[in-house]
C-alpha cells in the first residue's frame, strides 16, 4: 500500500512497540494518529529523517467498550480519515491458569481483541467507500504457538489470528486489506515483564529477541509491500512452523521447559 499522504492511526503509541512503529512511520509522509490511553503520557517523537506531514495524539483508552465509545466519538473527524489502523496496544497475562486473577484475565481481553475488533468496525467503512485501506493486528508468536504459563494471553491472539483471516476473506473485492503481525520477542517494557511473569514455571532464558526499531521497519515494509503475513525469523519461526505441525512436537518444545513447581 502506497504510504504518501495516508493516515495512520497506531494503538499504543506511547511506548514500546508502539512507539517504534509511530516512528518509522513517521519516515514517511503521513499524518499520523498516535493512540494513547492518556494525553499526559505522550512525549512527542523525535525521529531522525523524518518526513511527516502531522503528528496528532488521540486520547484512546481501550480498557472498556463504554468508555473507548467515548474516546470514538471525540475523535470522529480523525477516524474518519483513517487509511491505515495498527492495532498494537496490548495487555499481558501469565501463569498456570489457577494463579490467574480473573479481572486481569478480562482486562486483557478487553485490550487485546475487543478493543482491536471496535476500533477495526469503526474505522473499516470509511476505508470501503474510499476503496482503500489496511487493518494491521498484532497476532503474536503466541496467536498461533500455545505455551503454557501462556494459556489465556495465548487465547487473546489465536482470536486475533481468526478475526484477521475471517476479515481479509469478507474484504476481497474492496481494495482494503489486512496483515498479521506475527510478533516475536521484542526488546521492550513489555517483554522484560512477559519474562518475568512466565519465569516462575518456564525457562525463557533461550528466547530470541530483536530490537523494537527492527521489527517496526520490516512492519512498515510489509504494509507497504500488502503483505498478509509478517513472520518472525530464527527460533521463533520454528515455534510458529512446529505450531502448524503434529502436536506432539509443539507438546516437546514446550515441556523442556515447562515445570508446574516453580522454578528455583
Amino acid at each position: 500500500m502506497r504510504l504518501d499522504g495516508a493516515t495512520c492511526l497506531v494503538t499504543g503509541a506511547n511506548r514500546g512497540i508502539g512507539r517504534a512503529l509511530a516512528a518509522e512511520l513517521a519516515r514517511r509522509p503521513v499524518r499520523l494518529l498516535a493512540g494513547v490511553r492518556s494525553l499526559d503520557r505522550w512525549e512527542p517523537l523525535e525521529v531522525e529523517g523524518s518526513r511527516v506531514r502531522e503528528v496528532v495524539p488521540l486520547q484512546l483508552d481501550l480498557s472498556g467498550r463504554e468508555t473507548l465509545d467515548n474516546c470514538i466519538a471525540a475523535a470522529a473527524d480523525d477516524l474518519d480519515e483513517v487509511d491505515v489502523l495498527v492495532n498494537n496496544a496490548g495487555l499481558m497475562t501469565g501463569g498456570l491458569l489457577e494463579e490467574q486473577r480473573m479481572e486481569e484475565i478480562e482486562a486483557m481481553v478487553q485490550v487485546n481483541l475487543l478493543a482491536a475488533i471496535q476500533l477495526t468496525q469503526r474505522v473499516l467503512p470509511g476505508m470501503v467507500a474510499r476503496g482503500r485501506g489496511m487493518i494491521v493486528n498484532n497476532a503474536s508468536i503466541s496467536g498461533y504457538a500455545y505455551f503454557p504459563a501462556a494459556s489465556t494471553y495465548a487465547a487473546s491472539k489465536a482470536g486475533i489470528v481468526a478475526f484477521t483471516e475471517s476479515l481479509q476473506r469478507e474484504l476481497r473485492g474492496t481494495g482494503v486489506r489486512t496483515l498479521q503481525l506475527v510478533t516475536p520477542g521484542v526488546e521492550s517494557e513489555m517483554y522484560d515483564a512477559t519474562a518475568e511473569l512466565y519465569a516462575r514455571h518456564l525457562d525463557t532464558s533461550g528466547w530470541e529477541t530483536i530490537p523494537a526499531a527492527e521489527w517496526a521497519r520490516r512492519a512498515v515494509e510489509a504494509i507497504e509491500q500488502d503483505k498478509r503475513v509478517l513472520g518472525p525469523g530464527g527460533k521463533t519461526a520454528l515455534a510458529k512452523l512446529a505450531s502448524r505441525g503434529p502436536a506432539q512436537l509443539l507438546d516437546a518444545i514446550a515441556g523442556r521447559g515447562f515445570s508446574r513447581t516453580p522454578r528455583s
